[in-house]
């Protein structure tokens, strides 16, 4: 029966009904000359996501960090240069794969906990007066620490200084949960996945890909094949892919955006906007920090929190699972066995993370942390229930 419980980590996130239903479905052919009506819509959908209105979107069978190699590939040469600060497993993840395709990678290093610099991008970008760096790299939601960045401040340091380069975005864990804004922050191309938001497994790689980016590809001489662009879009138009699709995703995907527009993007927004705040009313009433350094810096689908001197965070969150059947997120990097991760996104209600609130208590309560059982439970329902107030005299 524990496999009824939802799981409280920041991705892959617990899957609908409806999206489950909408995947339970028998070989289909992907080579059948009415796919083209299930794809173009689906990826005209996709736009409305991201929010653009002139950009592309493309998907490929892979998860985010496929997205990340496409991203690079489709744009850049060996010997590039781009710039990216490190703060926080996922853009070190992205510096790593920049340094493997040989691109001449500059390190803004960055506290974690705190999210991208930029005013140090807005210095370094100044300072580049021959244009030599080709793009711009930014995690937004960086879901290790659960710290969101400003990446409409990043695109005004680019304009600030009129540079040329591409930026790229990883909105993995944010897009389709957190507002996300592609043309209104000069995003050229946004890589996310559809584990997260759009609450399916792992599987596919969703770019939003802007015509500035799409242009690179002329010049671009990092080698590619199963990434590739064009291929994938030439493929698109006639309903297939290059190679095999994952037509039971594909079929989940187009669910989800419906499920997304059925609900409404910005009932959407603000319903993880709530979820989270909740989250982090417990954190404070447990007396724990989270990872973030300031509220304006608070992730809506993920709170990182440490937990005190003395104590494990990997033997609370096995703990948790152990006794409780119930998963959250373990410290990755630095912040291994010091934090553990709330996810609160995706597939969840208020009731759900209440559930998962009470489950850490019991388990730090197991474990002789100095809380007191309920605390964490009682602060989140007050604001909730306080929310829910408001909501229904609105609607009275």
């Amino acid at each position: 029966m524990t496999s009824q419980n939802p799981v409280f980590i920041p991705g892959p996130t617990n899957i609908p009904d409806r999206l489950r239903h909408a995947m339970n479905a028998q070989t289909l052919d992907h080579r059948a000359p009415d796919n083209v009506d299930v794809l173009a819509p689906m990826l005209e959908d996709l736009k409305s996501v991201f929010k653009t209105t002139t950009g592309r979107v493309i998907t490929f069978p892979a998860s985010g960090t496929g997205g990340w190699e496409a991203a690079i590939t489709n744009t850049l040469s060996p010997g590039d240069k781009v710039l990216v600060a490190r703060y926080g497993m996922f853009s070190h993840r992205w510096i790593d794969m920049c340094e493997r395709h040989k691109l001449d990678v500059e390190i803004i290093e960055t506290p974690w906990g705190e999210g991208a610099p930029a005013d140090l991008f807005a210095e370094r970008l100044a300072a580049d007066a021959s244009h030599e760096i080709k793009a711009v790299l930014v995690t937004h939601n960086e879901t290790a620490t659960g710290v969101v960045s400003d990446i409409a401040a990043v695109r005004g340091a680019m304009n600030a200084s009129d540079h040329p380069a591409l930026l790229f975005v990883d909105c993995v864990s944010s897009l389709a949960s957190m507002p996300f804004e592609m043309d209104a922050w000069g995003v050229d191309i946004a890589v996310t996945g559809s584990q997260k938001g759009f609450m399916l497994m792992t599987g596919m790689a969703i770019l939003g890909v802007s015509e500035r980016a799409w242009a690179a590809m002329e010049t671009a001489q990092c080698a590619r094949t199963f990434f590739d662009f064009r291929d994938m879009e030439a493929a698109n138009a006639n309903g297939g892919y290059p190679y095999t699709p994952p037509v039971q995703l594909l079929l989940g995907l187009r669910e989800c955006v419906a499920m997304l527009f059925d609900e409404g993007l910005d009932n959407v927004f603000a319903r993880h906007a709530r979820l989270a705040e909740g989250v982090r009313r417990a954190v404070s009433a447990w007396g724990f920090e989270l990872c973030a350094a300031r509220r304006e810096l608070y992730s809506d689908t993920v709170s990182a929190t440490y937990v005190p001197e003395g104590f494990d965070s990997n033997v609370l969150t096995n703990h948790a699972y152990d006794a409780y059947g119930m998963s959250f997120g373990v410290g990755l990097g630095p912040m291994n066995g010091k934090a553990f991760r709330i996810g609160h996104l995706g597939s969840l209600t208020e009731s759900m993370a209440l559930s998962g609130i009470a489950t850490i208590e019991m388990a730090m309560k197991d474990l002789d942390y100095p809380i007191e059982l309920g605390a964490g439970v009682a602060a989140a329902q007050e604001f909730y229930r306080a929310q829910k107030a408001v909501e229904l005299k609105k609607a009275a």
